[in-house]
């Protein structure tokens, strides 16, 4: 009877991806359509448009997890079936634009900013929402819905510049595979060597750290050699400024160590024939700095001391949705949390819906809030402080990847593993 009962739900999940992969082949090409789009505004509203779409030849994501349940992210895109109005594709991403409405500059002025996001190609008309959480309520509301149509003449098929991409490790198809791709910035053509050696160095520490240790065989890397001008990266604080491929550069919003770039088309244009699922532009410098933001992209220098965790500190939020855990350090935000609501962020909690955290995870008769005593600081728990604040808002551990550069807590570790199970096809 038992095997009977395995027989059964194994041909149950067979039919389930099979199912999946048809939805597929149903609706998209194996093809990216990349949406660029402008989202305007300042701290009290804001507004998106369509600037660009593209056809690109590859698409690496997956083909039977096409509607994203995390529900993570400060922006979501959805695409419609536009003869049935079925949801047909989504994801969650952050943008740096998102950053920005929450400090004091969009108090004062109004900006636009350049934002990209790569979909399946579609076989047939479909309606593409760009969608923004409200911190009021933090829900999603529509900034624009539109009709595309895959044979307009206004999509851009051209190729673009086919820079020299070299294969760090491939474990498999790129559908079933999380496909993560290294971005030289700063590197001039005499430093594309140094480029790949560190690019190299980069992907065999990572594998080195857990949960990522376990999963070595779930990915496929790549690395993009583009090639700058000059040597290095922008220090605006200090007057430095250098002509960089992707225009990145520390002092974001004011903060000397926060190095990001705005320039996203100049990524998307560099990644444009690669299977990507997360990238990370690694910058040619020794100055201690980095960012990375949900589905967009992660950041940080080549040569700092402290590089390594920086890399995979900033992994953890561009890949798995991760949450910072410090609460003592300079940043730009003004009230980038609204303690009446539970955060997305899988790693942080104001104890408003904690059930669906990590409350499975924690130790039987452990105290929520967990005091930092010697019997629970060196468990799980629910430690005030965190996402920049000191109170209000909890982690999981005394010390964290996210915090301090520590071993990945359990919460966070559950919460990359799943999204690795996402990107390669499964359950999650």
């Amino acid at each position: 009877m038992k095997t009977k009962a395995l027989l059964l739900l194994s041909t149950c999940f067979c039919l389930v991806v099979l199912h999946a992969q048809d939805k597929f082949d149903q609706y998209f090409e194996p093809k990216t359509l990349r949406i660029d789009f402008a989202l305007s505004g300042n701290s009290t509203f804001q507004t998106a448009a369509i600037e660009q779409m593209r056809e690109e030849p590859v698409w690496g994501g997956p083909k039977k997890n096409l509607i994203d349940q995390f529900g993570y992210g400060g922006y979501y895109v959805n695409i419609y079936d536009k003869k049935t109005n079925e949801l047909i594709y989504s994801r969650g991403f952050n943008t740096l634009f998102e950053e920005w409405l929450s400090t004091s500059q969009a108090k004062e002025e109004t900006q636009a900013w350049t934002n990209a996001v790569a979909v399946p190609f579609p076989k047939q008309e479909i309606i593409v929402e760009i969608s923004a959480r409200d911190k009021t309520d933090m829900q999603f509301h529509p900034l624009l819905k539109q009709t595309v149509n895959p044979t307009s003449i206004f999509i851009d098929r051209g190729k673009l510049k086919e820079n020299k991409v070299f294969c760090i490790q491939k474990k498999g198809d790129s559908a079933e595979k999380a496909d993560l791709v290294f971005v030289a910035e700063g590197y001039t053509a005499a430093e594309q060597e140094k480029f790949e050696a560190d690019a190299h160095r980069f992907a065999e520490s990572l594998f080195t750290i857990p949960p990522f240790d376990q999963c070595k065989e779930n990915f496929n890397v790549w690395g993009v050699c583009l090639v700058s001008e000059e040597s290095g990266t922008d220090s605006s604080g200090k007057g430095v400024y250098k002509n960089t491929a992707l225009n990145s550069g520390y002092y974001t919003f004011g903060v000397d160590r926060y190095l990001t770039t705005p320039d996203i088309r100049s990524i998307r244009n560099a990644v444009w024939n690669v299977p990507c699922d997360a990238i990370f532009v690694l910058v040619n410098a020794k100055t201690y700095g980095g960012g990375g933001m949900y589905n967009f992209y992660a950041i940080g220098t080549a040569d700092n001391e402290r590089t390594l965790h920086v890399f995979v500190h900033e992994f953890g939020h561009s890949f798995a949705g991760l949450a910072d855990e410090y609460f003592s350090s300079e940043v730009a935000y003004n009230d980038f949390y609204n303690l009446k609501y539970e955060p997305w962020e899988p790693n942080i909690t104001t104890l408003v819906d904690f059930d669906k955290k990590w409350k499975d995870l924690l130790p039987t008769n452990t105290p929520i809030p967990t005091p930092l005593s010697n019997a629970y600081k060196n468990k799980t728990g629910v430690f005030e402080g965190g996402g920049y604040i000191s109170k209000g808002i909890y982690r999981p551990a005394d010390h964290c990847m996210m915090r301090d550069y520590a071993p990945f807590c359990e919460a966070c570790s559950r919460a990359i593993l799943r999204m690795v199970d996402y990107f390669c096809d499964k359950e999650y």
